[in-house]
């Protein structure tokens, strides 16, 4: 079985640090769960996730890392769940990652969009507050996926995400390789345009001797 041609990459090291998936998840509710199962998931297929309690060391600085992680990110998985809302560090990740303007796949485990809703945290400043309702906002109207953990498959929504994540990391890819080759299509263009402009120039110059020239090296 051939595998996507991102994951043709190998982790070089257990130490790296940038990340292709940051797993946005409330610990209580789905560590053991999709948050994990995600992961392990993501992991066979070489893919590199961040989920703080596998990716994290001790002396690892936390708001520092996870901030870290996010910006380096390409995609974010916010795993919505009944006490989601109940966590400042929870909406604290989600709003870096909407201001990182990072992709979301939202997945909303035995609670629905409309039942999230911000409260008032010890550590949080109203900037904060407005912050959180923004990005929780952006969120919930974003098209994800919706899971009843008493009647639904693991496997089957496990499987569904990381065929996501590989779709849209694969899309990422392909565009960025787009840039780069438009870039220098566009470095192409300018610098013949620079040529020729050096070569009339030249030919208005010096006139026929700059000719004479050009056609003596032709022959």
């Amino acid at each position: 079985m051939s595998m996507p041609r991102f994951l043709s990459h190998q982790i070089s090291s257990p130490l790296r640090r940038a990340c292709d998936v940051f797993i946005n998840h409330r610990g209580v509710d789905t560590k053991k769960t999709v948050a994990g199962l995600l992961y392990h998931r993501l992991s066979q297929l070489n893919i590199n996730a961040f989920l703080d309690s596998k990716s994290m060391q001790p002396g690892d600085r936390l708001y520092e890392s996870i901030g870290s992680a996010i910006r380096k990110s390409k995609i974010g998985v916010v795993v919505f769940s009944p006490r989601y809302c109940d966590s400042y560090f929870c909406l604290h990740e989600l709003a870096l990652l909407v201001d990182q303007k990072k992709k979301l796949i939202p997945i909303f485990c035995d609670v629905k969009p409309s039942e999230l809703q911000i409260m008032a945290y010890e550590k949080s400043t109203p900037k904060e507050l407005v912050r959180f309702r923004k990005a929780l906002e952006e969120a919930r109207y974003t098209v994800g996926f919706v899971f009843d953990s008493q009647n639904g498959n693991w496997s089957d929504l496990v499987t569904n995400v990381s065929d996501i994540i590989v779709k849209s990391l694969n899309e990422q890819e392909g565009q960025k390789h787009l840039r780069r080759q438009g870039s220098f299509i566009v470095y192409l263009f300018g610098y013949l345009l620079k040529a020729w402009d050096f070569y009339m120039w030249n030919i208005l110059v010096d006139g026929p001797n700059w000719a004479l020239a050009i056609n003596d090296l032709n022959n």
